[in-house]
């Protein structure tokens, strides 16, 4: 190699290896000292893109976590309360039952029975109104899940599903439901010999003698067997038969062993038949599915939500048809955050507990619900079992409901979750984290560089200083 004064490229060259070196030893203990082998986007742009996002995840997980310990927290709250109903009902119902033994009861046991009992219902109202998590009611309704209201008289029975949303919903009959229906000859005497009917596999038997408003009444007599119902108002006065029901499911074969004419029912002895028509309808805009004179939805925020349509107030055999308004959809269900990411969520439902709520709709009783039974007469005290009973397997139905919910969705959603966030962190650990060994390894050789780089830098600068030993 040439000797020069201008320009030392060695120097340069040991300048340059020094300075890699020393960035190397840099880099090592930034990534020693942090614990991170990406600290910046420039130390690994995919990997950090990668690592932010599950960083992110995470932190989600463990905030699901503790979303779900706390759903647990609430739940168990409500079920607790609900076991203290559970035992107030049970007390209450042995009242009850000592009060139908009228045989030895007295009028003062009777009333301090009644006392008793309206003491216990108290209590149970007030723990229905008072429990409550944080500021939050739990048993009083406020919880009660999906209430839905119609603007049109014509749409009844509305219910939803789980999957149903929060909203309005405009209901519109396109094609009218219809009953199965037949029309007889008209009948314009009284029978002039006795005559079997077979409708939709019934025998009715009709006999000489009777008129229309007869055959009438007989094939309305079996219309709980038949499904079918008979009226005078067909063509010409005729004998009308129709289905009790709507729908394609409604079908009408009607057949005599007389032939059809003015002295007989009019059906003759070939079969009239006929079937109902489904209705059809969208919820929402959406096409739903028709069935009879139900309507459901199957797609949307309205999915699940199913409704029933009145009949037409002008024609019996006909369901309305046209628009029917809106349906308005509100859910106040508890709703809970058990996941990571967007509408990772579960929901339960709590009903009201009062005494007022509890023990309704038992049927062939005197009694319209808890807060109403009275035992102080033993018919009194006889009903008032049937609401106990009544009232028990609805807070025994509601505290399995919750606890299916919080050990099915709640804690098993929980576990999952700490499996998932377990697995996580090794994943962001293996993309971000310093592997001390590597680095330590890396770092004393750069290190030993660094030193060796300096020693030859100082060398490679003597160089220009052999020239003077050529001018001597």
């Amino acid at each position: 190699m040439a000797l020069s004064i201008a320009n030392n490229v060695s120097s340069l060259n040991a300048q340059h290896n020094l300075t890699r070196a020393s960035s190397s030893v840099a880099k090592s203990v930034e990534r020693l000292s942090s614990g991170l082998k990406v600290n910046r986007g420039a130390d690994g742009p995919a990997a950090l893109v990668i690592s932010e996002k599950q960083r992110a995840q995470i932190a989600g997980l463990r905030q699901a976590i503790d979303n779900s310990e706390k759903a647990v927290s609430l739940v168990q709250t409500a079920e607790g309360a609900l076991n203290e109903i559970n035992s107030l009902l049970t007390k209450v119902r042995s009242l009850a039952i000592d009060s139908a033994n009228s045989g030895v009861n007295d009028a003062d046991a009777l009333a301090a029975n009644q006392a008793e009992i309206a003491n216990a219902l108290e209590t149970v109202t007030r723990i229905s109104t008072n429990t409550q998590f944080g500021s939050k009611k739990l048993l009083n309704g406020d919880a009660a899940g999906l209430s839905t209201t119609p603007s049109s008289a014509n749409v009844t029975d509305v219910s939803g599903t789980t999957d149903t949303q929060a909203g309005t919903y405009a209901v519109e009959v396109t094609t009218e439901a219809e009953r199965a229906t037949v029309d007889a000859t008209a009948q314009t005497t009284t029978l002039a010999a006795d005559e079997v009917l077979t409708i939709n596999g019934v025998t009715i038997n009709l006999t000489t003698g009777d008129d229309q408003d007869a055959v009438v009444a007989k094939i309305n007599a079996e219309s709980a067997n038949t499904g079918v119902i008979a009226d005078k108002n067909g063509a010409g006065g005729a004998t009308r038969l129709y289905s009790s029901e709507f729908g394609s499911a409604a079908t009408i074969s009607a057949e005599s062993d007389v032939a059809a004419a003015g002295d007989t029912s009019g059906i003759g002895t070939t079969a009239l038949t006929d079937d109902g028509v489904d209705i059809e309808g969208t919820i929402d805009g959406d096409a739903a599915t028709g069935l009879g004179t139900t309507l459901t939805a199957n797609t949307g925020d309205a999915n699940g939500l199913t409704l029933s349509i009145a009949e037409d107030g002008t024609d019996l055999l006909k369901s309305v048809t046209g628009a029917q308004g809106n349906v308005v959809v509100e859910d106040s269900s508890l709703v809970f955050q058990i996941g990571a990411n967007q509408n990772q969520t579960a929901k339960i439902s709590i009903a009201n507990t009062s005494a007022a709520s509890l023990g309704t709709g038992v049927a062939d009783n005197q009694f319209a619900s808890l807060a109403e039974i009275d035992v102080s007469t033993a018919s009194g005290a006889q009903d008032a079992i049937g609401i106990i009973d009544s009232a028990i397997n609805t807070v025994s139905t509601l505290r399995g409901t919750l606890g299916a919910f919080q050990q099915n969705t709640l804690e098993s959603t929980a576990n999952n979750l700490r499996s998932t966030l377990e697995n996580t962190v090794n994943a962001e650990s293996v993309i971000r984290d310093t592997d001390f060994a590597e680095e330590i390894a890396n770092f004393t050789k750069n290190q030993v560089l660094v030193q060796a780089g300096t020693s030859v830098l100082g060398n490679a600068n003597q160089l220009p200083q052999l020239v003077l030993s050529l001018l001597g």
